[in-house]
């Protein structure tokens, strides 16, 4: 591990899986649902993959710690952000495998170019300008709104950077379904796994969990429910295990 200097107003948070992560405490900070992606995705050895709108890097660092790719490549509009993930990335000595680069997701096809991808992975805003109260902090409205790039935007460019026969892996919010798989299928995403998350198991989802194939064959699996909490700060054994902890 680098010697990597924290700055005022930042934590070193331990992912429990022999990695640990930068983090702001006052910024955006990680959740639930990027760990429920990166064990949702599937990521065979040799392959290399690409997180449209990695934040602090989160999911590039979780998927090197728990899957075989070759490399992973982390895309952030965000300087600060960007910069951020690059101190993790040195702090955990991944920076043989993890690359984080500054662009912007609706040009990550020129920045790429087609078909350089094998997987796509992405915990986009989940809200448009038309849901909620935007949050008045920059960094937090871009992490959770629809500010700086569509739905439309994401899966466009996704899809043109990966292989045909590539995948790709999204986590989103059950009431955008609809529009989500119309939108797939608009650029030959074609849907093929699904898993519903619900925090209780007798509350509504709150987070799906999707996967989609490039030029794929038309046929979807839906996966068995995933229940996050047993009780009020108590996750199911199912999701310890996905933190590294199975107790």
């Amino acid at each position: 591990m680098e010697n990597v200097k924290l700055q005022p107003g930042e934590q070193l948070d331990d992912l429990q899986n022999g990695y640990h992560i930068i983090q702001s405490r006052q910024g955006f900070r990680y959740g639930i649902d990027a760990v429920l992606l990166s064990a949702f995705a599937r990521v065979k050895p040799g392959e290399k993959v690409l997180d449209m709108g990695t934040g602090t890097g989160i999911l590039p660092i979780l998927l090197a710690a728990k899957t075989p790719g070759r490399c992973f490549t982390g895309l952030e509009i965000q300087e600060k952000s960007a910069k951020m993930a690059r101190r993790s990335v040195a702090f955990n000595g991944l920076e043989e495998k993890i690359r984080i680069v500054t662009g912007d997701i609706k040009e990550a096809a020129a920045i790429f170019g087609p078909a350089s991808f094998d997987v796509a992975v992405s915990n986009p805003p989940y809200m448009t300008g038309q849901h909620g109260l935007v949050n008045p902090e920059q960094e937090k409205a871009i992490a959770r709104h629809e500010v700086l790039c569509t739905l439309e935007d994401l899966v466009r460019e996704t899809a043109t950077v990966l292989t045909s026969r590539g995948r790709f892996y999204l986590v989103h919010r059950p009431f955008r379904l609809a529009e989500i798989m119309g939108m797939l299928m608009k650029y030959r995403l074609e849907p093929k796994r699904m898993r519903l998350v619900y925090p209780y198991v007798d509350r509504e989802p709150n987070m799906v969990l999707l996967e989609a194939c490039k030029n794929g064959n038309p046929r979807i699996t839906v996966e068995k429910p995933l229940i996050v909490y047993e009780q009020p700060g108590q996750y199911t054994r199912q999701v310890r295990e996905m933190y590294g902890d199975g107790r």
